[in-house]
């Protein structure tokens, strides 16, 4: 039989997602979730940098990372150089100080261009978890599980939480964008 709060809940796991996403870009203050999503090759695996170093604020716009294993320090800048973020690190021993530039507002305007971008694919993935559910319930009245009836309730149900959902991204994406843009 067909259960909505299956959908319901395939798309709310989207929406943290793309929740998640937008906790790396940043707005004003620089936070140490930034650097969650760099991935430091070490010991024969790969490994996030916040779990071979302790990453602090020392101010608004500077990260300190204190690195454990000395030897991962070149392979740690390197990868902080490589990773888009627009910094340059300053290597001392077992420490790198990042400081972050103020958000130009040609800068503002590009991270704004950047999460409509994100923001168009996680509706996208929406959508899909749409079709996917929309097709059940079609096989399901094809194989005679449920009335005509049925199926176009639970479709129009579908439909309903796909609005939502895109309705929830919408709202979420467009709380960012003020936030990049307020100086």
């Amino acid at each position: 039989m067909f259960d909505i709060n299956d959908c319901n809940s395939e798309m709310d796991s989207t929406i943290e997602a793309y929740s998640n996403e937008l906790k790396n870009i940043r707005t004003g203050r620089v936070s140490p979730e930034i650097l969650k999503t760099i991935i430091v090759d070490s010991y024969g695996s790969k490994m996030p940098l916040t779990q071979l170093s302790n990453i602090n604020n020392i101010d608004n716009m500077t990260l300190s990372i204190s690195i454990w294993d000395g030897s991962l320090t070149k392979i740690i800048e390197k990868n902080i150089l490589e990773s888009n973020l627009g910094v340059t690190p300053q290597t001392d021993g077992n420490n790198i100080l990042l400081k972050f530039p103020e958000l130009t507002a040609e800068r503002r305007k590009e991270l704004v261009k950047i999460i409509s971008e994100v923001s168009e694919n996680f509706k996208v993935s929406i959508r899909n978890v749409r079709r996917k559910f929309i097709d059940q319930i079609k096989n399901l009245e094809k194989d005679k599980l449920l009335s005509m009836d049925e199926s176009k309730k639970f479709q129009e149900d579908v439909q309903k939480s796909t609005v939502n959902a895109i309705s929830d991204l919408d709202k979420i994406t467009k709380l960012k964008e003020n936030d990049i843009l307020k100086v």
